[in-house]
């Protein structure tokens, strides 16, 4: 198996690349999209201008939720004493990709904003955050997993109609409204986002942007993004994907006020999990 771990420079691992800018607005920018198999699609993108850190690589992994099952993996629910990083997740349940379900409380098991895993309830708080994902629907006519705008669609109905649901922190509001502020703070960042024919984009860039700027450039990229939400920052943020002959290990680093270096080239341990494994 050919095995990459993804540090600063990735641009070996590009597939096609546009060079960087500095001019704004964003500028559209194509690229082609490798089928990993039938319902599976991974893109390499560039930002457009320099970070203080890496080469602004944006990695999006797309999943068609017919072909493939979404699921949530929790310490909570597991008979491990610690987290794990999201390789030893993907290996321990032989899966197909994992990338970190949100941010977690200081007891580093319960999910910050309410969260089920297909039943098994892991917090139950339901806090101010505006954005959930939610598959394994209780109704087959329901669509099998999409994000939802929790100041259009009452969480509770979320609740109500899929077995797994986690509330994150909104980035993009349905139909590609950018939610999130100006600011100086940047990180590198894992994102979760859906397409307009109802895909799960699974998103990492390592390269620090604030989320204002991240989700400009999200929506400048010929994805066909309509929302997203915030997973993870920072050196705890990660993307794990492993399909075939095919292996990428891709480690966040950079936080604001936190980790001010692109020096973490070790996955952190997380424990809770958004994963990818086949549809049976």
């Amino acid at each position: 198996m050919r095995r990459i771990i993804v540090v600063p420079c990735w641009l070996a691992l590009l597939a096609l690349w546009i060079p960087v800018v500095h001019a704004h607005p964003v500028p559209h920018v194509d690229t082609r999209w490798d089928s990993l198999a039938p319902g599976l699609d991974l893109g390499f993108f560039k930002g457009p201008w320099p970070t203080p850190a890496g080469d602004t690589t944006i990695v999006i992994l797309r999943m068609d939720p017919q072909h493939w099952r979404p699921q949530f993996l929790c310490l909570s629910q597991a008979q491990d004493a610690n987290g794990l990083t999201a390789k030893e997740w993907c290996e321990r349940d032989d899966l197909v990709a994992v990338t970190n379900a949100g941010m977690f409380a200081t007891d580093h098991r319960t999910h910050v904003g309410y969260m089920k895993s297909d039943g098994h309830l892991n917090c139950p708080t339901v806090n101010q955050y505006q954005s959930a994902v939610a598959f394994d629907p209780t109704d087959a006519g329901e669509s099998p997993a999409g994000i939802f705008d929790l100041d259009v669609v009452d969480i509770h109905a979320v609740i109500r109609d899929y077995r797994s649901v986690a509330q994150n922190l909104r980035l993009i509001k349905k139909p590609g409204i950018n939610r999130w502020s100006p600011q100086e703070r940047m990180w590198s960042e894992a994102a979760l986002g859906e397409d307009s024919a109802g895909r799960l984009l699974f998103i990492f860039v390592r390269s620090p942007f604030s989320m204002h700027d991240l989700s400009r450039i999200l929506l400048s990229l010929p994805i066909n993004l309509v929302c997203a939400q915030h997973l993870e920052g920072g050196p705890e943020a990660q993307l794990y994907i492993r399909y075939g002959e095919t292996e990428y290990d891709f480690i966040g680093s950079y936080e604001t006020g936190f980790w001010e270096s692109d020096g973490n080239h070790h996955a952190w341990p997380i424990p809770n999990a958004l994963a990818i494994g086949p549809r049976r």
